[in-house]
């Protein structure tokens, strides 16, 4: 008695269950070892009822597991694709492929994109060559509406210009000012938004260092969170700043300027008074000392770029003036210094210093109120201007200042009364 080879070592037989699309079904005996490529042509002869005439009907056709709806790979057996007694198989015909578009078609979807391309500049520039000129006020009516933080940089140059003056003709003038500049120290050693330090308090970061991180990031409450978590491993994160560690040396030296005069600025006063007896004399060296004072005080407000702005944007390859411009120009935002880089660079820094029309009904609006005129009168409103000019951050604490605040207010409402109408 002779038995086939392949019936010695075959397999498991399975019987399969195998549906058609149209509804046809039956069942299939099928070995474990068996691929399912060979199982798909004995699908396929039962379903065609004889041979394979055409060799196309076995690729154009693909067998999928019914419970777990994935198709069955052809080089894998039956064992492989884990077919169990009894599953359900479908006898599936492959959608065939899209066929490609013929050169007609191409040409005519090409044509219709041509038609419908939106004109270039010179094709609107010669189709408009012989259109009369009209809205030729358009620009202007479009910036009619301004952005109250553009405007009030120009806002703030021109009413310092005028509270210097209005300042200078004070008889103690030269007195106001030093005691203004030793009050200029004395807030930047102890002065904290409170607002900005309950925020980090309840946060749960201990007073301390939260004011310490609140001065090191010009009271931004985002910047100064950021430090904490950076530097809460840090062993010196505890460590006072320069300056802060006695607050008794510091006052001392606060109060000493408005103490005693510079030694130059007391020579050039005193040396005026002993050469002229003129009132005139007098009064240009008041100026004289005056200036002075002005610059020290600017010195004092001079713009603090964010510092890791400064190196993300070095990192992009601007230069650390360019990027120390950019940041200047746009209120230490990093998103935007970095688009002012890559664009036109408007306004440039010089821009900057450029102060209002001073004949603008906006202007004279602001001079002719009664609480603006007051505080020009007051050196601390004159210090809050050239502060919030270089370090727009600190608005903030200006307008809840009780002196400089109402200023900051006026201000605000003429613009928006005058920006409506």
């Amino acid at each position: 008695m002779f038995v086939q080879e392949e019936k010695i070592f075959a397999g498991k037989v399975l019987k399969v269950h195998v549906c058609t699309m149209e509804g046809t079904e039956w069942l299939e005996e099928v070995t474990e070892d068996t691929t399912i490529e060979k199982l798909k042509e004995k699908c396929l002869k039962h379903y065609v009822h004889g041979s394979l005439e055409d060799p196309k009907t076995l690729t154009h056709h693909k067998l999928i597991h019914a419970a777990t709806e994935r198709i069955l790979t052809e080089s894998k057996t039956v064992a492989e694709e884990n077919l169990k007694d009894k599953d359900c198989l479908l006898l599936i015909k492959k959608r065939p492929p899209l066929a490609p578009p013929k050169m007609t078609d191409i040409s005519s979807e090409e044509k219709k994109k041509q038609e419908n391309k939106a004109p270039d500049k010179d094709a609107i520039l010669k189709a408009t060559a012989n259109l009369s000129t009209r809205n030729t006020d358009r620009t202007v009516t479009q910036h009619n509406i301004r952005d109250f933080q553009t405007e009030l940089r120009k806002i703030l140059v021109s009413l310092i210009e005028v509270a210097q003056k209005l300042l200078a003709l004070n008889p103690d003038a030269v007195e106001l000012f030093k005691k203004a500049n030793a009050m200029l120290d004395e807030d930047d050693e102890d002065r904290v938004d409170e607002t900005a330090l309950q925020q980090l308090t309840e946060m749960g970061f201990p007073e301390s260092r939260a004011v310490k991180a609140l001065r090191l990031n010009h009271m931004s409450v985002t910047q100064a969170m950021e430090w904490l978590i950076e530097h809460i491993d840090d062993p010196m994160v505890d460590t006072p700043l320069p300056g802060q560690d006695t607050p008794g040396a510091a006052a001392a030296a606060a109060a000493a300027p408005a103490l005693v005069p510079a030694p130059g600025l007391s020579a050039t006063v005193s040396g005026a008074r002993l050469r002229l007896s003129s009132q005139a004399s007098i009064e240009e060296a008041k100026q004289d000392e005056l200036t002075e004072i002005f610059k020290r005080i600017r010195r004092k407000r001079e713009f603090r770029p964010d510092s890791r702005a400064v190196i993300a944007l070095m990192e992009m390859g601007f230069d650390e003036k360019e990027v120390v411009d950019a940041l200047r120009v746009n209120n230490n935002q990093q998103d935007a210094a970095c688009e002012w880089l890559l664009g036109d660079r408007k306004p440039t820094p010089e821009d900057l210093d450029k102060g209002i029309d001073t004949n603008s009904p906006l202007f004279q609006a602001i001079l002719e109120n009664p609480v603006v005129q007051l505080g020009l009168t007051n050196p601390k409103t004159l210090l809050a201007f050239e502060d919030m000019l270089e370090n727009p951050l600190n608005s903030t604490q200006w307008m809840n200042d009780p002196e400089t605040g109402p200023v900051m207010l006026q201000i605000s409402r003429i613009f928006q009364t005058l920006n409506r109408t």
